[in-house]
């Protein structure tokens, strides 16, 4: 009698926490919020796009050949580079306080309104107070499909070069 009430109380306690893992689960919902798929092959050059991830502004802004060619070595390895095509993809929010700095497209750079912080076409800081550039998520590049949220090969040689943190 007793080893079958130590059988049904162990079957019992795996069955709870079974129950108590699917309840601390991520729901699917959430799970694919955690990813955003974006064709840049659509991003017009010099237009500066918005989408969204895990409910962060994402800035994706493809750079004109003048951006390109004047941009210095620092701030070409920050580009997603597809074919002969660069693009900046970075989280849009200002690394000194979390406010979403705005584009000029006349001067190409990016300008936080709340304390005067800029930043370059490359997301670096040309003037303080942001104490780093602007932040870039991790993806992973299907052709001209960038996928947010995965961490490629792309993203992990930008990682080991020190371009991401």
């Amino acid at each position: 009698m007793g080893k079958a009430f130590g059988a049904v109380a162990g079957v019992g306690a795996v069955g709870s926490l079974i129950a108590m893992k699917q309840t601390w689960d991520p729901l699917p919902s959430v799970k694919a919020a955690g990813f955003s798929t974006i064709d840049l092959s659509l991003i017009p050059e010099n237009e500066l796009v918005v989408e969204k991830w895990r409910g962060k502004p994402i800035f994706i802004l493809k750079k004109t050949a003048e951006m390109v060619a004047s941009q210095e070595s620092e701030d070409a390895a920050r580009d997603i580079i597809i074919g002969d095509a660069h693009y900046l993809v970075v989280i849009a929010l200002c690394t000194h306080l979390g406010c979403i700095p705005a584009y000029r497209d006349a001067k190409k750079d990016f300008k936080c309104a709340c304390h005067g912080g800029e930043f370059n076409v490359s997301g670096r800081v040309t003037k303080s107070p942001p104490p780093s550039p602007l932040v870039i998520p991790p993806y992973k590049l299907d052709g001209h499909i960038v996928l947010l949220g995965e961490e490629g090969p792309e993203y992990k040689k930008m990682k080991e070069a020190g371009v991401v943190a």
